[in-house]
């Protein structure tokens, strides 16, 4: 069939009314280009909520991106932390990158260039060219005794049992 954004829409909602997540995410999607529906990031947010909450990481780093920015949403930099920090404990490279972005600028949670360095080397472990770039900067940030408790952290984070858990006691640590 022919590429047809409006019947991609119809069948989303079709789908992602009875709760299907991946079609919520996409149609969360089409609300946020503006593809088959007219753009509208309030619905956007709605949609992504609703796949969020049922693991979809790509959502929940979408819902970081909006409350970071302010679309859709208030801009609320704890509410984008919270989001990040959902996706980056499912793996999400670009979430551990945006988490590491906050910490390295101070953006919503005090200035901590070790677990800016810490969170950017997560992502980069998973190919973020963006987080590559980013570690270099803050490992010549840090002192070589900071590096190497940064290097340990990491190891142990690595080899965790319970990744989640571990990164969430890691950044909990840290208020």
């Amino acid at each position: 069939v022919s590429q047809d954004d409006s019947q991609a829409v119809v069948w989303y909602t079709k789908a992602a009314e009875q709760g299907d997540a991946n079609a919520q995410f996409n149609l969360g999607l089409m609300y946020y280009n503006g593809r088959g529906v007219p753009q509208d990031d309030s619905q956007a947010v709605a949609w992504y909520k609703k796949a969020a909450e049922q693991g979809i990481a790509e959502a929940q780093y979408n819902l970081g991106i909006m409350s970071d920015n302010g679309r859709g949403v208030p801009q609320d930099y704890a509410e984008a932390m919270n989001w990040y920090l959902k996706a980056a404990e499912l793996g999400n490279a670009s979430a551990q990158l945006n988490l590491g972005v906050m910490y390295f600028n101070g953006k919503g949670v005090p200035q901590n260039d070790k677990l800016a360095y810490i969170l950017f080397g997560l992502a980069a472990s998973k190919g973020n060219a963006k987080a590559v770039e980013n570690r270099d900067i803050g490992f010549n940030m840090l002192t070589p005794t900071a590096r190497a408790d940064a290097q340990r952290i990491s190891t142990r984070l690595y080899n965790a049992k319970d990744f989640a858990t571990e990164l969430r006691k890691l950044l909990n640590a840290q208020k």
